[in-house]
């Protein structure tokens, strides 16, 4: 019983027909992978366990499975945080707040993590950790390639469970797009605490209605997943974190796209921002981790902004017309030309909309925003498809130098934001730093 209850992920249950099972088996082998055949399928709808030959379980089908009985656990209205006061955006020095960023918990290197393991999956990795997604040539085809990501935001989905949850999807849907990829499918991993308690079935009943509509829009069916409930430390519950991994297809590996910069002197673009590149710092790890502050609602997520402008920047990585590119998420377009910079060990210089708040600019959380660099000579291309699409362009920047400059703000060299980066998981590590990451 051991082997058949036990909860190991390193298995798979697989039905094949009779007529394949030499296919399969020539598979496994090849791949070096154990396999058994353990039981085949009947037309009785009854689930039979036999052990040494002596039945020991006989069960019916229909009540395991789309007749089981249903839990209808009482919930809370959803949660939804009050928005912040027009004026209240605390101030702090722009190029202080990037060094702190790019080297706290949740958005410093994880190399000390993924330098100790395979990240080459036998030669086939086409990308490296570090970037939007994980990108994996398929063997055995000359061009295709499998991109994955795995994503969400807990912090929004304790603001507010239905945002959060579209969220998650769409974060997950951007990642692969801004590869080239095709996102194809999605499986979740739907982790919460006690949901006897009304209010975290409210999270977790609001999540699932955000993902659906997500993956509705953005045509990303889920098509796998898991649950993890009763999640507590002395009565106190994680915070909400329905994780969404998905897959998506590079039929052209070669086209695809990267977040480090090419080379100076070219432009940089911000596709899909509101007027002003950003408006929304409530929730942000700039208000949370500069200041703080976890008040105030989640960014909302327009899933029709999402999916004309992720399509639309899809298309031109197709047509090569970029050189880079990279989606905005944690910590708004200041991290994301960050780690641009830092990838490349090509700088950037940044330019806000005049009259517009520097920090809303640079740090605000805003939804459905790609980076993406152009050469000079393609910048009218890429702007004409951007108006057919009716996606917003902003030119924001041009790259080179040896260091970012956001604005007005002093320029960072990307040594000193590489070092902040990359020292505070080996710190972490050696027990020099206590603080728990989100």
């Amino acid at each position: 019983y051991e082997m058949m209850l036990s909860e190991s992920q390193e298995r798979m249950l697989m039905v094949l027909e009779p007529s394949k099972e030499e296919v399969a088996k020539a598979i496994f082998v090849k791949w070096g992978l154990d396999f058994a055949i353990v039981g085949k399928t009947t037309d009785d709808l009854r689930f039979r366990v036999l052990h040494n030959g002596e039945e020991v379980a006989n069960l019916p089908i229909k009540e395991l499975g789309d007749q089981a009985p249903e839990y209808d656990r009482p919930w809370t209205p959803a949660k939804v945080s009050a928005p912040l006061s027009e004026n209240d955006i605390p101030e702090t020095d722009i190029a202080d707040a990037l060094i702190k960023l790019v080297g706290s918990a949740n958005n410093s290197s994880r190399r000390w993590v993924y330098e100790q393991y395979d990240t080459l999956i036998q030669g086939n990795s086409l990308q490296l950790p570090g970037g939007d997604a994980g990108v994996v040539r398929v063997e055995g085809h000359e061009t295709k390639a499998l991109a994955f990501s795995s994503d969400v935001t807990p912090r929004y989905v304790e603001a507010d469970a239905f945002e959060g949850g579209k969220q998650a999807v769409a974060e997950c849907w951007r990642n692969i797009t801004a590869t080239g990829a095709l996102p194809l499918a999605a499986t979740d991993n739907l982790n919460f605490g006690n949901p006897e308690k009304p209010e975290i079935m409210s999270q977790l009943v609001h999540a699932i209605k955000g993902i659906g509509e997500a993956c509705k829009v953005l045509e990303f069916p889920i098509v796998s997943g898991n649950v993890s409930l009763y999640n507590e430390t002395n009565g106190q519950a994680i915070l909400p974190t329905p994780t969404i991994g998905g897959v998506g297809l590079l039929k052209d590996w070669s086209k695809m796209a990267r977040i480090r910069f090419a080379a100076a002197d070219e432009v940089i673009l911000l596709a899909g921002a509101p007027e002003g590149l950003g408006t929304h710092i409530a929730q942000s790890v700039y208000m949370r981790d500069i200041h703080g502050r976890i008040d105030g609602p989640a960014p909302h997520v327009d899933l029709d902004n999402e999916k004309k402008t992720g399509d639309f920047v899809r298309t031109v990585i197709t047509e090569g017309l970029t050189s880079a590119v990279h989606d905005c998420s944690s910590g708004g377009l200041a991290l994301a030309i960050a780690e641009m910079a830092m990838a490349s060990d090509i700088g950037a210089t940044i330019e806000t909309v005049s009259g517009n708040n520097p920090i809303l600019a640079f740090y605000g959380e805003d939804q459905g925003r790609y980076v993406l660099t152009v050469k000079q000579s393609d910048l009218e291309a890429v702007k004409a498809q951007a108006a057919s699409a009716g996606v917003s362009l902003a030119v924001i920047g041009k790259t080179g130098g040896s260091s970012v400059k956001l604005g007005k703000a002093r320029g960072v060299e990307i040594k000193e934001l590489r070092n902040a980066h990359e020292s505070w998981f080996p710190q972490f590590m050696d027990g020099e730093t206590l603080v728990a990451a989100e």
